[in-house]
C-alpha cells in the first residue's frame, strides 16, 4: 500500500467513525471538524436528494438526520471497506427506528479525500427489507 493510499485510509477510517458517533450521540461536530471547507455530498433520497454544496449545507443534512433518527441507528456489521489514493468506500449495515418505525438497511457510503480532509462524501442505500 502506498503511503497516500494508508494517509486516505486513516482520514477516511477516522471520518467514519465520527459518523458512525454523530449517529449514536446527534454530536456531529466531530465529523463536521475534518470536512473541506468546499465539501460536496450527494444523497439518493428526499430533500436533499442530489448533490450538495458547503459544510452549512452538511450540517443541515446531520441534522435532518437526527431529527429522522433520532440517536437509534447502530452499526451491525461493517462488511467491506475498499480504497484508492483518493477514496475510501465502506460498505455496511446498520438499524435502528426511523421515524418511530422500525429501520435496517444496506448503506455503501464514499470518502473522497484531499489534504487530510473529507472533501466528498456520497451514499448509496439499500434495504433489507424493514425499512419504510
Amino acid at each position: 500500500m502506498t503511503q497516500e493510499k494508508e494517509k486516505t485510509l486513516k482520514v477516511a477510517k477516522q471520518a467514519f467513525d465520527n459518523l458512525m458517533y454523530g449517529f449514536e450521540t446527534s454530536d456531529w461536530n466531530p465529523l463536521l471538524n475534518i470536512l473541506a471547507d468546499d465539501f460536496t455530498f450527494w444523497f439518493p433520497i428526499g430533500k436533499y436528494h442530489g448533490l450538495n454544496v458547503g459544510k452549512e449545507r452538511a450540517k443541515d443534512f446531520f441534522q435532518y438526520v437526527t431529527e429522522v433518527f433520532g440517536q437509534t441507528i447502530k452499526l451491525t456489521t461493517l462488511e467491506r471497506v475498499t480504497s484508492s489514493e483518493t477514496t475510501v468506500v465502506f460498505e455496511f449495515r446498520d438499524e435502528g427506528m426511523m421515524r418511530g418505525q422500525p429501520y435496517k438497511n444496506r448503506i455503501a457510503i464514499s470518502f473522497d479525500v484531499r489534504d487530510e480532509k473529507i472533501c466528498g462524501y456520497r451514499e448509496y442505500l439499500g434495504s433489507d427489507g424493514k425499512s419504510n
